[in-house]
């Protein structure tokens, strides 16, 4: 199936855009193709219809009927405990350090420059440092106890071949 999250009821959703922007609500009833019929007792959103592209669906699904009072979705949504769910996810974090970055003066973006120019180059300082030892230690490791000495290409070729070898029995003699 190309969709995890489908509209269904029960869904909660997160209120992209519009005057309850931010929120998070249930889909309590599907109106049509376009709208859905939304409560959010917990988050202070009132039942009301809302287009589908104002909602983004979030992975959460409560066990409703429906059509479900606001009551009965205020139970059912703080016994799933929902928005402590809902605050321990990437998600909502990053919705929070995009307000923290909004509400910043000049003064903050300048001290929050200032602050990671100092952690790079701690970080810089402390990587160039391991690199130089374990170069120093591969050094160590690869370091050719006997020298090689040169032998020329013809006479490698020539050993290789025995074309010059001396015979076998002369090395023997006395």
């Amino acid at each position: 199936m190309p969709y995890e999250r489908l509209v269904q009821v029960g869904r909660v959703a997160y209120i992209a855009y519009g005057p309850e922007k931010g929120k998070l609500c249930c889909i309590t009833n599907i109106v049509d193709q376009t709208r859905v019929l939304v409560d959010g007792p917990s988050s202070h959103v009132r039942r009301q219809a809302l287009n589908i592209k104002a909602l983004h669906l979030t992975k959460y699904v409560l066990k409703l009927l429906p059509g479900a009072r606001s009551k009965t979705v205020k139970a059912i949504w703080d016994k799933n405990d929902v928005n402590k769910k809902w605050q321990e996810t990437r998600w909502f974090k990053k919705l929070q350090a995009k307000h923290l970055r909004a509400k910043m003066t000049d003064f903050d973006r300048f001290k929050l420059v200032h602050a990671k120019q100092a952690y790079n180059r701690i970080v810089a300082d402390e990587y160039n440092r391991l690199k130089k030892k374990s170069k120093a230690q591969l050094a160590a490791k690869t370091k050719k106890s006997k020298r090689r000495t040169f032998v020329a290409k013809s006479k490698r070729f020539a050993n290789k071949f025995k074309i010059f070898a001396a015979p076998a029995a002369a090395g023997k003699k006395k």
